[in-house]
């Protein structure tokens, strides 16, 4: 016999993390969990924006996605997992993004490369604030080793990636062969972060300042060395 909340019941009670219910009752849809995720994030990521990481308790998070602790927690084991998975969800879009164009073709140029990198950025700080929020984490993974450790791997994730397109790259002799992969997916990466960065504490750049300043940048007749335009 079990009692629950007051009620005698013969029925086993069955709990995990993704379900809780009796026998005969059906289970919680993924679906139905997916949503409970996303309105927490959703949430988490209002209270961030407004007050910032350290100034925003979990108890802000619950009220303001208006959850209990428990409904919370079963997702989420406090702030830094929240930060973490926002983090996830948006490297995800970009190494999504790029891995897109390991299949085109013809491979687009590195100038729309990185166009489709800033236009990512640019589109999830549009609706996500994105910028505001990467500057934040990158803040708290300089602190906290756990943080650092998920940052890193999804970071690692997404220069893969642009290791593997640099690697198409050189094999279709489009960049020089003798510069590792790796090394032009790091600087790549640097694109990414420098403009969230901008735009979150200048304000003065967009997706069409950076795609001006690249095309001036990568422009052909400027990646002769100086003797030779001279």
């Amino acid at each position: 016999m079990f009692v629950l909340y007051g009620f005698t019941s013969s029925r086993p009670i069955c709990q995990n993390e993704r379900s809780f219910y009796t026998k005969g009752m059906p289970r919680v849809t993924q679906e139905h969990l997916d949503a409970r995720r996303r309105q927490i994030l959703d949430a988490a990521r209002r209270c961030f924006i407004k007050d910032g990481f350290h100034a925003t308790s979990m108890q802000d998070v619950l009220t303001e996605a208006d959850l209990s602790a428990g409904a919370v927690y079963r997702y989420f084991r406090g702030k830094e997992d929240i930060i973490a998975a926002i983090a996830d969800e948006a490297l995800a879009e970009l190494t999504s993004s790029v891995a897109d164009m390991l299949d085109t073709d013809p491979l687009p140029s590195l100038e729309d490369v990185v166009g489709r990198i800033v236009a990512t950025v640019g589109r999830l700080d549009a609706g996500q604030e994105l910028a505001n929020l990467a500057v934040q984490v990158w803040a708290e993974a300089l602190r906290s080793p756990a943080l650092a450790e998920r940052v890193a791997e999804t970071f690692n994730g997404l220069r893969g990636v642009l290791a593997d397109l640099a690697s198409v790259y050189a094999e279709r002799g489009l960049i020089p062969p003798d510069v590792p992969p790796t090394s032009v997916a790091k600087v790549l990466m640097a694109i990414g972060p420098g403009f969230a960065m901008q735009r979150a504490l200048l304000g003065d750049v967009d997706e069409e300042v950076f795609s001006d300043g690249l095309r001036a940048v990568l422009a052909p007749q400027f990646q002769r060395s100086p003797q030779a335009v001279a």
